[in-house]
């Protein structure tokens, strides 16, 4: 662009190009950071399971002691270090990618070097038997593809995919698609490779699904929480200051405490676990009248049947997962708002209808209440 070009609208939106290009590169060299670190994580569990002096004296333990002795860092825990082992044994391939790649740091000399033969030698054979899945070395997606094109978050949705061709199919059209974590997920849950393998003209469908997805801004893509866990951050560090969600949470949160009635805070954004997937609760109180656990999930739309699922699913982990045998069944509190509806519905998952539900609505803040808090706050925000 010449300097007779450049007006203030062309300002505009150069300053604005220029912004998004190296945000998107700097999200990409955290992902690519991210994903190598996790692979090498695996290939040291693996090597360790197999060469490791004192290996037998931890056995079937390994990973329950390694997350025990790494609580210092955010986001490892014993789910996270058997994916780790999983991702280095579906992907060996990536090794050449990442052994030239490491960065020029002493303690990577012998690694890199080790990394590289075992591409050619025996160390490459001992990778293709740990594991029944070699047999996805024939569909080979580029390693530095992989790496570049591909986050980790989107690599902890392939790694449950037993059959190499599905899985490979997903990884072309997720990198060929710039698909979202959440749309790579979507594709996978509505069969999209049967789909494809049932149609008579598969790349008509591909054509069609792939002009329906919008791709991630790099907005999005920096709110994953493996990069903030990696980055050493907590989610509200990196949240814009006026994001409607976190703006009503940290006022709901004080509003709740400031009703009385009982309330102690407990958490906020409570990582959960279940059947392998992390769950983020919004808010988590405890009462001390009706001795029970208060969930309650904020949704920054108009009520669908799925939010009160949600929230169902949450107070039925409470009583499962963590109710003590004197405490009462948790209750859970949705709080939808749209514009010119404010909504609040009650949950009681397993809950005795008879003699605790007329109780806690004695205690609890009234939907009119809580209608109101939610009027008042987006007014604040406009």
């Amino acid at each position: 662009m010449s300097n007779n070009e450049l007006n203030f609208g062309s300002l505009v939106s150069v300053i604005e190009q220029t912004h998004q290009h190296f945000q998107q590169q700097a999200v990409k060299a955290v992902n690519v950071s991210l994903t190598v670190r996790n692979w090498l994580v695996g290939y040291f569990i693996v090597t360790f399971e197999q060469k490791g002096e004192d290996r037998a004296a931890y056995g079937s333990k390994l990973l329950s002691n390694l997350a025990e002795s790494s609580k210092n860092i955010k986001g490892f825990d014993e789910r996270s270090f058997r994916n780790f082992r999983m991702f280095y044994k579906l992907y060996p391939h990536l090794q050449t990618y990442i052994a030239s790649n490491l960065p020029e740091i002493p303690i990577w000399g012998s690694l890199t070097t080790e990394l590289s033969l075992n591409h050619e030698n025996e160390g490459f054979a001992i990778m293709q038997s740990l594991t029944t899945e070699s047999k996805s070395l024939d569909f080979l997606v580029p390693a530095e593809k992989m790496v570049s094109q591909l986050s980790y978050s989107h690599i902890e949705q392939l790694l449950p995919i037993q059959d190499p061709l599905k899985r490979a199919f997903y990884e072309v059209e997720c990198i060929k698609g710039i698909w979202s974590v959440r749309e790579l997920k979507r594709q996978i849950n509505s069969l999209y490779f049967e789909r494809c393998g049932m149609s008579l003209k598969p790349e008509l469908l591909s054509e069609i699904t792939q002009n329906n997805i919008r791709p991630e801004t790099p907005s999005e893509m920096v709110k994953s929480v493996y990069v903030f866990e990696f980055l050493g951050l907590k989610v509200k560090d990196a949240a814009e200051e006026k994001d409607l969600e976190t703006a009503l949470l940290d006022h709901l949160q004080e509003f709740m405490l400031e009703m009385g009635h009982g309330f102690c805070f407990e958490y906020r954004q409570k990582r959960i676990l279940i059947d392998d997937e992390y769950f983020f609760v919004d808010l988590v109180f405890y009462h001390r009248i009706l001795k029970c656990h208060v969930i309650v999930e904020l949704k920054i739309d108009a009520f669908k049947q799925e939010h009160m699922g949600q929230l169902n699913t949450y107070v039925a982990f409470y009583n499962a997962e963590v109710k003590r045998e004197d405490d009462n069944p948790a209750i859970g509190i949705l709080l939808c708002t749209e514009k010119g509806k404010k909504l609040v519905e009650y949950a009681t998952a397993g809950m005795d209808q008879q003699l605790f539900v007329s109780k806690y609505l004695l205690e609890l803040p009234k939907k009119e209440q809580l209608e109101a808090f939610i009027q008042k706050e987006l007014e604040k925000l406009k």
